[in-house]
């Protein structure tokens, strides 16, 4: 079926932040390119399926998220799991005592639904996101913004739970030390790095 020409533009209009969305997700240029290619080919035959219902652009991340999701499973192996080369050791050094308590207590960031409601703060966090070493922003990603169970990322990354939950750890740990200088302007506890 062919759709509407003012319906294939807005779509189009679209791309760029697709794209955008993809690159995050998978820091791989020609996989997020198939992805979104695959995402407004489908947009693309079945113009019908759009209801209507929610805004284009969280229609056409809906279905992006899934092939996202196709991309990640099938390019899986291509990823490197190496995951021991990070150095999260000297940031939890940084932040924790030895008795696992923290150095300094976080400083108070408001309320966290009136910051995310802020495009800036959403860009800042994109950018925070970006800067994570390794496999940490990838896993991340899997994990709070597809959704994706914990057991079914280490079985498509080959890697176990505590590997998973570690790296989470480090990632979590690393963005709360760039959105507290990105966004909240202070520095953590121990200068930083």
């Amino acid at each position: 079926m062919n759709a509407p020409q003012d319906y294939c533009r807005q779509i189009e209009a679209l791309r760029p932040v697709l794209m955008k969305y993809a690159r995050l997700q998978l820091r791989n240029d020609a996989w997020a390119e198939d992805a979104v290619s695959e995402t407004l080919l489908a947009a693309l035959e079945k113009p019908q399926a759009f209801g209507g219902q929610s805004q284009l652009k969280t229609w056409l991340i809906g279905i992006l998220k899934h092939k996202l999701v196709d991309q990640i499973r099938k390019n899986s192996r291509e990823v490197s799991t190496t995951a021991g080369s990070d150095d999260g050791e000297d940031l939890d050094e940084l932040l924790f005592a030895a008795d696992g308590h923290w150095r300094d207590s976080p400083h108070d960031w408001g309320n966290p639904e009136d910051a995310l409601r802020q495009l800036d703060f959403m860009k800042v966090l994109e950018a925070c996101v970006e800067k994570l070493p390794g496999q940490q922003g990838r896993l991340f990603m899997m994990r709070e913004w597809l959704e994706l169970e914990s057991d079914e990322i280490c079985k498509e990354l080959s890697i176990t739970p505590t590997n998973l939950w570690v790296m989470l750890h480090r990632a979590r740990l690393r963005l709360r030390e760039c959105l507290q200088l990105g966004w909240f302007g202070t520095a953590p506890a121990g200068g930083g790095t």
